[in-house]
């Protein structure tokens, strides 16, 4: 999918990144990214590191959707995807893996919730049985280690075989992130995960972020700041398909470097 076009742009993205290379999950260098003829990501440079959750901020529209997409690379569903640069995941090039590969190591959590119209137990024991489990007892223990791990098992247990459309946004967005700790990831994407959900859904989620990120790596997207003030040890925040600012959450609330930053934080645009 890649076509290294040789277009090289100059972006000042303030990129703070003092850390152990060796905690780096995900690096993107110097990524473009195109629909057709119209350039989404401008020179994207900036780290992931491990049991961090980093947080991409920005008004619509800004890429940010679109680089999380990358990152599992399921922005190639569109046809007219171009990319130059690199987008190294533990020090290999995502674009030269298979994507089952990638995917088995990278989940992905959606905007809004989406259950498969089977039972919960159907749903969470999805993925394994793609990769060939079928022993039941295997089966149940990776059921019930996820749903606990997503924190509502106690929710659920009496109703397994139930249709998962039969709960609630919020347990459903919950047992779609069980779904995806089912498969063992090594990080998880969350586009937008709650902002189809009321306050108590959303804070169940956010509490479980928390709580996932002593055995994950966790990208979100949100336009909620509030919600990345809470939640994220880093922030990166977007603008026009630019990287303009990528550092600790707080040094990013409380100290932007860019004035754009300083703008859209404060409430002049966006």
């Amino acid at each position: 999918m890649q076509n290294f076009s040789g277009i090289t742009l100059e972006k000042n993205a303030s990129v703070n990144t003092e850390k152990n290379t060796s905690n780096i999950v995900y690096d993107t260098k110097n990524l473009n990214l195109w629909y057709g003829e119209d350039q989404a990501l401008y020179e994207i440079n900036f780290p992931i590191y491990e049991n961090e959750v980093t947080a991409m901020i920005g008004p619509s529209g800004c890429g940010k959707s679109t680089l999380i997409k990358t990152f599992n690379r399921m922005v190639e569903l569109i046809p007219t995807v171009k990319t130059s640069g690199e987008v190294l995941y533990r020090g290999k090039n995502i674009f030269d893996l298979r994507v089952e590969e990638l995917r088995t190591r990278v989940g992905m959590v959606f905007q809004k919730p989406n259950p498969f119209p089977k039972s919960i137990y159907d749903n969470i024991t999805y993925g394994p049985k793609i990769h060939g489990i079928r022993d039941k007892k295997i089966l149940d223990e990776i059921v019930e280690n996820s749903l606990r791990g997503a924190a509502i098992w106690d929710e659920v247990k009496d109703r397994l075989h139930e249709n998962a459309y039969g709960l609630s946004g919020g347990q459903q967005q919950r047992i779609c992130i069980a779904r995806c700790l089912a498969i063992e990831p090594d990080v998880i994407l969350m586009d937008e995960p709650t902002s189809a959900l009321d306050p108590i859904s959303t804070l169940k989620v956010e509490e479980l972020v928390q709580e996932l990120k002593k055995n994950f790596s966790i990208v979100i997207v949100t336009h909620n700041m509030q919600q990345a003030a809470r939640i994220s040890d880093k922030t990166a925040f977007m603008l026009n398909g630019e990287l303009v600012e990528f550092t600790e959450t707080d040094t990013l609330f409380s100290n932007p470097r860019d004035k754009r930053t300083e703008d859209y934080i404060t409430g002049r645009f966006g």
